[in-house]
């Protein structure tokens, strides 16, 4: 298929299932629209993908790698991709700049420090599970996203980094909004440029006058005292990352784990009975339902042969973690179905190689406190709608839904 004839995907991500088999259908490797009609092209496989993430001649870079980036100024609706590739942190850079980078964030994110907060997980955990108790006596419906799943990473987060009391709430709306992909205009993005230019300034500012035990305040340290290793550009974006995906991914991993188990209640009593593990159920979910469905942008240094077709140098190239772990080539007929006694370790949702997420293990301790908690401290909850009525978050990018009501009791 020609890169001209170009398949639109979704902004809403209504359906990215339906939409990656379709894509699938099509060969390993299909030229793509995103929001505002930005070219790029989606790996519909799991061992293409994992086969792009590997080859050093991709690319994370725009400003030396996509053949478009010059003349992004010139498409008012391709503003809102700023928010991911007009950065400059891990996720944006390439090489030396990439491995510099991650080197001064990683001891943030070691083995002992996540450890060190598993403690403060289980209390919070408890307090949002006490409220939520409370909040949903006599049968009315709560919202697990909103009591549990949104509450407990973004607090974990915002008490990593030192957010303040009075920041939390602009922290988590300005990362709604960059995930927000239904809306390609230039207001959208105006807003998003807006919100990432007023809320870390500030908290870059309240940490400098007030500084902590916190990754801000260690981070403003390096950049004081060495800038050669650390610039201001580079202290705000590596900010927004870390603190975006240090708990937007983690809400849809905890969502996303609770409505499958209550959609499938026999497997639901075999965790609950000791025969499957939380580990597996994580797995699982995040390789049906992972919570990044698809990451911009990755570009081809060179030109690339892929599945029979030549990805020119410069174009763009999305890393579609939903349509890999949905590949019926790498998990058999049954790929799309929940199934936590697969054992899918395996799954590529926290990435692999040297762009992989370094704050999975704080994800997964968050994950595997909130979930056996809620579970055994609710053992009759149940979903309180029916299943189709789940509404996906607007968002070909984020996977996961706007609200899981429930009932606490049966």
């Amino acid at each position: 298929m020609p890169m001209t004839d170009r398949i639109a995907l979704d902004p809403f991500g209504a359906d990215i299932t339906a939409e990656s088999a379709r894509l699938r259908a099509l060969g390993p490797i299909v030229p793509v629209e995103l929001p505002g009609g930005i070219p790029a092209w989606a790996p519909t496989r799991y061992d293409t993908l994992k086969e792009l993430i590997l080859d050093p001649q991709v690319s994370k870079d725009p400003r030396l790698h996509w053949k478009l980036w010059p003349e992004i100024g010139e498409h008012p609706s391709w503003g809102w991709i700023l928010g991911w590739v007009g950065v400059v942190n891990m996720l944006s850079t390439y090489g030396g700049d990439h491995a510099r980078l991650r080197k001064l964030v990683a001891p943030s994110f070691t083995h002992r420090r996540t450890e060190s907060m598993r403690a403060r997980v289980e209390a919070i955990t408890a307090e949002l599970l006490d409220a939520l108790e409370a909040a949903g006596a006599g049968g009315q419906v709560v919202d697990v996203r909103a009591g549990l799943a949104h509450p407990l990473p973004m607090q974990v987060i915002c008490e990593l980094f030192g957010v303040p009391q009075e920041l939390r709430e602009d922290t988590g709306r300005m990362v709604a909004a960059i995930m927000d992909t239904s809306d390609p205009s230039p207001e959208h993005a105006a807003f998003v440029q807006q919100q990432i230019g007023t809320v870390l300034p500030a908290l870059i500012a309240h940490r400098s006058v007030h500084p902590g035990d916190d990754l801000t305040t260690e981070l403003i340290r390096v950049r004081d005292e060495d800038g050669d290793r650390l610039s201001d550009e580079e202290l705000l974006y590596t900010l927004l990352l870390v603190i975006g995906a240090g708990f937007e991914t983690t809400v849809n991993l905890i969502g996303n784990a609770v409505a499958a188990l209550l959609r499938h209640p026999k497997q639901l009593a075999a965790v609950r009975a000791g025969e499957i593990d939380w580990d597996a159920v994580v797995d699982e979910t995040l390789r049906v339902q992972p919570s990044i469905a698809s990451l911009p942008l990755r570009f081809a240094v060179s030109d690339l042969e892929v599945g029979g077709v030549t990805i020119a140098a410069g174009d763009a190239i999305i890393t579609t973690y939903a349509a890999a772990g949905l590949d019926p080539a790498r998990y058999g007929p049954d790929a799309d179905v929940f199934d936590a006694a697969r054992g899918a370790d395996d799954h590529l949702a926290f990435g692999i190689g040297v762009h992989r997420c370094i704050g999975a293990p704080l994800a997964r301790v968050e994950a595997l406190t909130a979930l056996p908690a809620l579970f055994e401290r609710f053992p009759e909850l149940q979903l309180a709608v029916e299943e189709d009525e789940l509404r996906q978050v607007p968002s070909f990018i984020a996977f996961g839904w706007q609200e899981v009501p429930v009932r606490l009791q049966g």
